[in-house]
């Protein structure tokens, strides 16, 4: 009986990868013809032209291949933070928000001097972790006492993030002269993984490595990823099992906070340095909805899956480069997100014909 419960995980988990592996493919098809449409080409030109591209903008030298990196190490911690929420089946759009407090903190935890660097970039660290978790807690404390929906708590957090950091920006860590922040300590700056000056890639992308590996065996080897993986099944089997569901969705929201929060602190320290006043927000809490659902809610794909949309993201200068223009990224994306989100009515429909057919 284990041999076969096994048997069906492994050929459900290849499904969910043939499956992935055939939107992409699509999604490529559909880019190639508007590739078509613009540069007016052939199929096989614009094919080749379009994959050319893609592979030259994000792996063809050393700067492309360390901005799909830079985006790679950004959306594996907001990637893993959705996943995390939508284990315990709920739904975190204050990712962006958590991702955003996180480098406000790592600002100011950053800029203070006379600090030995160990203890500093921990301290950057951990304040963005205990950022990210506070801006977690609240709209989760909201759901398991008002039974609140988290969806819109989560998404007027974002706001409350978005202008609580151009406040601070603009009054009390304003740099004279410049619309931004003042820069963290040289010190306490990420190293980088290659000797090219231009390259941003930095010792972040281990230590999201790590997290995901963290993430993976916590929700897979221990009790308390058990119970928010059941919670997301059936709540109320699990409540009668004698699972605490208060206190799992508080646990679900605090750690998907905390890697967001974390993920925020990485960007600072090891990408940005500083942050601007900002508009809109960056995205990359947005983007990590997509990461997740591409990577199937599986932590270890979620590295392959950041590392294609961080492709994507570094390719789209390349792309413009060669005349086509850079939405073609948002379109294969998009394509993809689809494809991947209408995969549900595909089984519906499918176990509909096979009854039908078996009658």
């Amino acid at each position: 009986m284990v041999s076969i419960g096994k048997s069906v995980k492994i050929r459900n988990v290849l499904n969910s990868v043939l499956f992935s592996l055939l939107s992409i493919f699509i999604s490529i098809l559909i880019a190639v013809i508007f590739v078509m449409w613009s540069k007016g080409n052939g199929f096989i030109e614009s094919f080749k032209l379009l994959i050319t591209s893609f592979w030259e903008g994000s792996f063809g030298n050393i700067f492309s291949l360390s901005e799909t990196l830079v985006y790679a190490t950004i959306y594996m911690f907001t990637g893993l933070a959705h996943l995390v929420a939508f284990k315990t089946n709920l739904f975190n759009i204050g990712v962006e928000g958590q991702f955003t407090v996180g480098m406000l903190a790592a600002v100011i935890v950053g800029t203070i001097p006379n600090i030995p660097f160990l203890i500093h970039i921990v301290l950057i660290f951990l304040s963005g972790i205990l950022s990210g978790a506070l801006w977690a807690f609240i709209p989760a404390v909201l759901k398991v006492k008002l039974n609140s929906n988290e969806v819109v708590n989560t998404i007027m957090m974002n706001f409350i993030s978005l202008h609580m950091l151009n406040l601070f920006v603009g009054t009390f860590l304003k740099e004279p002269g410049y619309d931004s922040s003042y820069s963290i300590l040289q010190s306490v700056m990420l190293p980088k993984i290659f000797s090219e000056p231009s390259s941003r890639a930095n010792y972040g992308l281990f230590l999201g490595i790590l997290v995901v590996g963290f993430i993976y065996l916590f929700m897979n080897r221990t009790r308390g990823g058990y119970e928010l993986r059941s919670v997301g099944y059936n709540k109320y089997a699990s409540e009668y099992g004698g699972i605490n569901i208060r206190k799992s969705i508080v646990l679900s929201m605090v750690i998907s906070g905390i890697i967001a929060g974390l993920g925020g602190a990485v960007f600072v320290s090891g990408v940005q340095h500083r942050i601007p006043k900002l508009n809109n927000f960056l995205n990359y809490g947005f983007d990590g909805i997509a990461v997740a659902l591409v990577a199937r809610n599986n932590p270890i794909f979620i590295i392959i899956t950041s590392i294609l949309f961080g492709a994507l993201n570094a390719s789209s200068l390349e792309l413009q480069f060669n005349g086509i223009p850079k939405d073609i990224v948002f379109l294969v994306q998009a394509v993809i997100i689809i494809f991947i989100s209408g995969e549900y009515l595909f089984k519906y429909v499918l176990d509909k014909f096979r009854k039908g057919g078996s009658k």
